[in-house]
């Protein structure tokens, strides 16, 4: 395979720092690369399609819970691994949006919870379907089988991450 250009930032910091392990930047650098990559792709395509990367992280993990797609604030919070006052205004601007309402599951505070609209299940439908297929072809390029080692091999790393269990969102 040809060289690119974390092979030459690789070679350029084995010749200025001797000694000092680079092999790392020959798989982080690149993963950090294909993350804005696919990242920027993602934010145009879902603002070409009506939605924000944070309001499409609320609605699927509503949708991935299951029927009734209810799920408490902190469940959700839990869930999106951002804070609860991160949820609270992620919940409001899709109250507002009408993609999702706000319920009671029985009495007392702990029994708020979170429900997924038919607008928002709709919504999130159409989205994720779109989203989905226009990822699958930025993998096109390569093969079965190595899609397959890829996931294997990012599993693998991820595995031996602190938080990795926690990791993975958005229609994933």
């Amino acid at each position: 395979m040809a060289a690119d250009r974390a092979d030459a930032i690789q070679d350029a910091w084995r010749r200025e720092l001797p000694g000092v392990p680079v092999e790392s930047i020959g798989i982080i650098t690149r993963i950090w690369w294909a993350a804005k990559i696919f990242g920027d792709r993602r934010r145009r395509l879902l603002a070409d399609l009506g939605v924000d990367v944070a309001t499409l992280d609320l609605l699927s993990t509503l949708r991935r819970s299951g029927p009734p797609y209810r799920m408490s604030p902190g469940e959700l919070a839990d869930a999106c691994m951002v804070t609860r006052g991160a949820i609270t205004q992620r919940v409001e601007r899709a109250v507002k949006a009408g993609l999702v309402e706000r319920t009671a599951t029985g009495s007392g505070y702990h029994a708020r919870a979170v429900t997924l609209t038919d607008a928002g299940n709709a919504l999130l439908d159409r989205v994720v379907a779109d989203l989905l297929t226009t990822e699958d072809q930025f993998l096109d390029h390569l093969p079965p089988d190595r899609r397959t080692q890829l996931a294997d091999l990012l599993r693998e790393l991820l595995t031996g991450l602190d938080g990795a269990e926690q990791t993975g969102q958005v229609g994933d």
